[in-house]
């Protein structure tokens, strides 16, 4: 039986896509991507011309149930983002859910997704951790970061560079300036940064450097003993 494959795509560095994710690609009768002119780069770079079609946000309503009529009619589809992993802050959990209770197959590859390495990054701890994605702008957005805050796990965010000193100062006004956390920002690209510290030093070195590209915010659990206070104002890598 035809089934979809979730494909991850790189989230920065070309050379992070596998062999078996540009076979599948290159194998099956239609992708379907978050933005056909991102991914176009990418299917060019490794020669793949199957057919490729939009399905993000903004009609995936409309083009779930067509795409599971093509896997149930024999078609193999595999579905893109524009990086890292569908269904993770990105398209794919609603087509996932709708071949789930059509009984359709799903095949998720593994591969890059930016959250891993910023936490493992991070030096925190990775035994137990709640991804938050990107948090809500306006309703229910205080609550979730209480909840952050009063987390004995490690919380991972993802943000803006535009809202990243305003997220922090939120943080921190939450778990306190001394809650240990790290940022990490293009990740596998040219200018991959991590800076860890506590969380007032991270809004002290962030007012000072303007951050730019993609953003995960790694921040510690809460200990019983209360944060540790890191005797280095900072430290980047």
């Amino acid at each position: 039986m035809a089934k979809l494959f979730i494909v991850p795509t790189p989230v920065g560095n070309l050379e992070d896509m596998t062999p078996r994710a540009v076979k599948v690609l290159g194998e099956c009768s239609q992708i379907y991507a978050e933005d056909t002119r991102t991914s176009s780069v990418l299917l060019r770079h490794f020669g793949i011309t199957t057919p490729c079609a939009s399905h993000h946000k903004f009609n995936e309503h409309a083009t779930a149930r067509p795409i599971i009529e093509r896997i149930i009619a024999g078609e193999n589809i595999a579905l893109i983002s524009d990086a890292g992993t569908p269904g993770i802050s990105d398209p794919g959990f609603m087509l996932t859910r709708e071949c789930r209770e059509a009984g359709v197959e799903v095949e998720t590859l593994p591969g890059p997704t930016a959250f891993v390495p910023a936490l493992v990054n991070s030096g925190l701890p990775t035994d137990r951790f709640t991804f938050e994605g990107f948090l809500p702008p306006k309703k229910g957005r205080h609550s979730r970061i209480e909840r952050i805050a009063a987390s004995d796990c490690t919380s991972i965010i993802y943000e803006s560079p535009l809202r990243l000193v305003k997220t922090l100062g939120e943080l921190a006004a939450a778990c306190g300036g001394n809650r240990p956390a790290s940022v990490s920002r293009e990740i596998s690209k040219l200018h991959d940064t991590t800076v860890r510290g506590t969380l007032g030093e991270l809004i002290g070195y962030f007012n000072e450097n303007n951050p730019r590209g993609e953003i995960v915010i790694i921040i510690g659990p809460q200990l019983a003993e209360g944060p540790k206070v890191h005797k280095n104002k900072y430290k980047e890598e």
